[in-house]
């Protein structure tokens, strides 16, 4: 079975999917629900798949807000449905002194990660251009409250926030239908940024590409369906949609594009 599962998906993508069957098989034998830390698009993608139509068993997923990136999954029998506190998603807005510094995605993220947890204790980082806000585990919001109070050299609070209170984010995806020559990293962010092979190469290999929030250094690496990239200085890309090969053997695509 878990064979069958495999040949889906990448090989490194193997040990996920273990901890995927581990969360399921917990559901079915014991009846109960599971809630997992926040998850990128394409690891909800992996277990929604894995879970499939497998009778007695739903997903619900819940980031924070409607259109959240990372979500936590509630992964429980068909006959329970969760409320919205079951999710035990906190939000915390930052204050700082706007007037005189800039905060970024970027210095937020690599702030909160420095404590010493996991992404995936963190959910979205959201921003209307001036304020920023960032969801998380319920579980963590007093350790990170405690341990942050600088972002840089720049002295902040976390203010625990309701969500009325919720930004809107300033970032939308711009859905751009394309057709590539091969789905290999270099290739898809030298086509969509307009930039030349070489270069996109070369900025893979130097660590400037991130992939579902992670380095990635190999230019032939074969992006999927919901994979998230982030290139240093130009912006973000996500597969969207594979949507089949033309009569020139070509991948059409759609894709969400933000630029920086």
């Amino acid at each position: 079975m878990i064979e069958n599962v495999y040949q889906h998906f990448r090989k490194e993508e193997r040990p996920f999917i273990d901890q995927v069957t581990g969360w399921i098989r917990e559901c079915e034998d014991q009846y109960t629900p599971y809630l997992t830390n926040f998850l990128d698009p394409r690891q909800t993608y992996i277990v929604e798949t894995i879970v499939g139509k497998r009778s007695g068993i739903k997903i619900y997923s819940f980031g924070g807000y409607q259109t959240a990136e990372r979500n936590r999954l509630y992964i429980c029998p068909e006959y329970f449905i969760p409320k919205q506190e079951d999710f035990d998603v906190s939000l915390f807005e930052i204050r700082y002194p706007i007037k005189f510094t800039k905060l970024s995605h970027g210095k937020i993220l690599g702030t909160v990660l420095s404590t010493g947890l996991k992404r995936d204790y963190f959910g979205d980082i959201i921003s209307d251009g001036e304020r920023w806000q960032f969801f998380i585990c319920d579980s963590m919001k007093s350790f990170v409250q405690i341990q942050v109070e600088k972002i840089g050299n720049v002295t902040i609070r976390f203010v625990e926030k309701t969500y009325l209170d919720i930004l809107k984010p300033i970032d939308s995806w711009t859905i751009v239908q394309e057709t590539v020559s091969s789905m290999r990293l270099d290739t898809i962010v030298a086509s969509l940024f307009n930039i030349s092979r070489q270069r996109s190469k070369q900025m893979i290999e130097s660590g400037k590409i991130k992939l579902n929030w992670s380095e990635i250094t190999q230019p032939d690496f074969e992006l999927g369906v919901l994979d998230i990239v982030s290139i240093r200085g130009f912006g973000r890309l996500q597969v969207q949609e594979i949507e089949g090969k033309t009569k020139k053997d070509k991948w059409r695509i759609k894709f969400g594009v933000l630029h920086k």
